[in-house]
């Protein structure tokens, strides 16, 4: 049922943000607050049995519902953000973009070595972004534990490239 109710809500964008691209727009579910609950209810539900300690959201739409989803859980939230955002001590990766490459980030001290860390982002497409997410993780001793997402553009194949990591994905929506 969440997935009929979050088809009904995401907007597409043709050519954004560039020509060819179908951009698949949250924010008219971030305009229901009861669907937002929803979101959160499903993700829970669909994570039960899973051992995390912890959520990390990818910059910026990973943070909105993966916050929710941390703060409903009562275990702590840790953003991984474009280069130079982070005030702290970070550790960086860089990854490839259809048209060059990109770095995110991380705090040093965002976790103990040993925690098993819960990936959360709004959309899964070529997964690029998460592998990236997952290296980080993995370089200050974590644990990628598993991801989850909104939507998953299951077309683009993003999914066999975060097996390696974990093999718990879990999506409400899939195109």
């Amino acid at each position: 049922m969440i997935d009929t109710l979050l088809k009904a809500a995401v907007r597409d964008i043709a050519d954004f943000p560039r020509p060819g691209i179908v951009f698949k727009d949250i924010t008219p579910i971030l305009k229901d607050a009861k669907l937002c609950d929803a979101v959160v209810e499903s993700f829970i539900e669909r994570l039960e049995g899973l051992d995390f300690d912890m959520i990390a959201g990818i910059e910026s739409r990973g943070f909105l519902f993966g916050l929710m989803l941390a703060n409903r859980l009562g275990i702590p939230f840790i953003p991984i953000r474009k280069e130079g955002k982070l005030p702290s001590k970070t550790t960086k990766q860089s990854y490839d973009l259809e048209y060059g490459t990109a770095t995110i980030e991380i705090h040093t001290d965002a976790f103990a070595p040993g925690a098993k860390v819960l990936l959360h982002d709004d959309l899964l497409a070529t997964g690029g972004t998460l592998v990236a997410a997952s290296k980080l993780i993995e370089q200050l001793g974590g644990q990628v534990a598993g991801f989850s997402f909104v939507i998953s553009l299951d077309f683009l194949k993003g999914r066999e490239r975060l097996m390696p990591f974990s093999k718990k994905l879990i999506s409400l929506v899939h195109y």
